[in-house]
């Protein structure tokens, strides 16, 4: 015996949710009930909803009706009175409030050690540019929204003059094979083991991102976001093993897209739940990596990273096909992670790098200027007190802000050609010297890394904002 809509009102089911779970519970399991046994039932569950809870038929028509208060168990933590000491690289042009931020996150008591990289500028909770070490205790927002962002760098076997005699070619499967910016991802399907893998039904967050994941992958983010070809100078003895000259080579950076931004946004709330810090200090409320939480979080933010890398492996894959290059070499590293590392012998911590390189001794990286400067392939040092870091990038020397309001469309033009650089998208923010000064950057940081080559944009794409 079916039931209208109109029955639910007069019984008090006003709201979507519970008329739709009434209609589907009596469509399935009261077939064989007479309408007035089901009024009845429907009418007792409203005005006695916790009496049904048990009930495997009703139980969550009742829980709507009359969900169950968990109360949420929280710690609260004061900071300490001082900042530990930490390093800082380049700090004659790391803006003061940069600084500050970093002061802060070493006040929490979970933080053991940090380091401030030369590209630092501030961000929301860790600045950019900020090395953050904790004792078993991992900060969603110190990892970041983009997590798992990454750069990666493809040599293919073609000389450096390929650029200029195939620049139509590569501009054209740049436009077709790229994608930025919120929306979905390419107009083509894209196939990755990573969108196949078990924790996507681990938890309900990731099952639901899953679909938003498959859209996306092989696309990139908007803001400062890029692909671009340019020529790779190598030196000898490289830790790529590819002997010295001029190649064509392909750099992306982006990072986890939807699937990344989600879980920040849902961890950080969560550990602002159970971690109740200072108001200053809210961001860096933290997830202990023995709670059912912090295991969830260390698991989605893996997962993230590794379809970041997935992401990078398709702009390559798909752009080497298109043109028909063969990829002789690649390397990639990524920031906006939390590591678990041995930061001095016998001592291990979490360590957060929030847009800085992991440069551990012998392990090579990739640190980009700005479209119209250079970036350079590095091998770290191992440096501890630099926690085996290095910067990620130039970094900005004025907000996005700052540059809309300084710079202009043609003046950006007009600079990039004279830079010899094309580009396809971009928005006035990244104009080049919105940028620090990459050399500057690269000489603060002699100590924590070796240069082996010289990467020099020639055509970019970017997010047209």
């Amino acid at each position: 015996m079916g039931i209208r809509l109109k029955d639910l009102s007069k019984l008090g089911y006003r709201d979507n949710v519970a008329r739709s779970l009434a209609v589907a519970i009596v469509s399935k399991h009261c077939k064989h009930d007479s309408k007035e046994q089901i009024i009845t039932t429907l009418s007792d569950l409203f005005e006695n909803p916790d009496t049904y809870k048990d009930n495997e038929i009703w139980s969550k028509l009742a829980e709507h009706l009359s969900p169950t208060l968990i109360e949420k168990k929280f710690t609260a933590y004061d900071l300490l009175d001082e900042p530990l000491p930490y390093k800082t690289y380049g700090g004659k042009f790391i803006e003061t409030l940069a600084k500050q931020q970093m002061n802060l996150a070493m006040r929490l008591p979970v933080t053991i050690a940090g380091a401030l990289m030369p590209d630092a500028h501030a961000g929301y909770g860790l600045p950019i540019g900020g090395v953050l070490a904790t004792d078993n205790a991992v900060i969603p927002y110190a990892v970041g929204m983009d997590i798992g962002c990454r750069m990666s760098l493809t040599v293919f076997d073609a000389k450096a003059d390929y650029l200029k005699r195939y620049s139509h070619q590569i501009k054209e499967a740049l436009k077709a094979y790229t994608h930025f910016g919120m929306d979905g991802g390419l107009p083509f399907m894209q196939e990755h083991e990573v969108t196949e893998r078990e924790e996507f039904q681990m938890t309900p967050l990731l099952r639901d991102l899953r679909g938003k994941a498959i859209r996306q992958l092989g696309s990139s983010g908007g803001g400062n976001h890029f692909v671009e070809f340019g020529e790779l100078l190598l030196q000898e003895s490289n830790a790529l093993g590819v002997p010295e000259g001029n190649y064509a080579a392909l750099l992306s950076h982006s990072g986890s897209r939807g699937l990344g931004a989600a879980i920040a946004m849902h961890y950080s709330q969560i550990a602002r739940e159970v971690c109740k810090l200072p108001r200053e200090a809210q961001h860096f409320a933290w997830l202990d990596l023995d709670s059912e939480e912090g295991q969830e979080y260390w698991m989605s933010m893996n997962l993230a990273g590794d379809y970041a890398r997935a992401c990078h492996e398709q702009i390559h894959l798909n752009l080497a096909k298109a043109l028909g290059l063969k990829p002789i070499a690649n390397v990639n590293n990524h920031h906006n992670f939390a590591w678990k590392e041995e930061i001095a012998p016998g001592r291990t911590a979490i360590v957060h790098r929030k847009g800085a390189t992991p440069a551990q001794a012998g392990q090579p990286g990739l640190i980009p200027g700005s479209m119209a400067t250079p970036g350079y392939l590095v091998v770290g040092k191992g440096v501890e007190e630099a926690l085996h870091s290095a910067s990620h990038g130039a970094g900005r020397a004025m907000s996005r802000q700052k540059a809309k309001d300084s710079f202009t469309q043609s003046a950006m033009k007009k600079f990039l050609s004279q830079a010899g650089v094309t580009l396809i998208g971009g928005s006035i923010e990244e104009m080049p010297l919105a940028y620090k000064n990459i050399e500057r950057v690269m000489q603060t940081q002699e100590t924590l890394v070796k240069v082996q080559g010289r990467f020099t944009p020639s055509i970019v794409r970017m997010n047209k904002e």
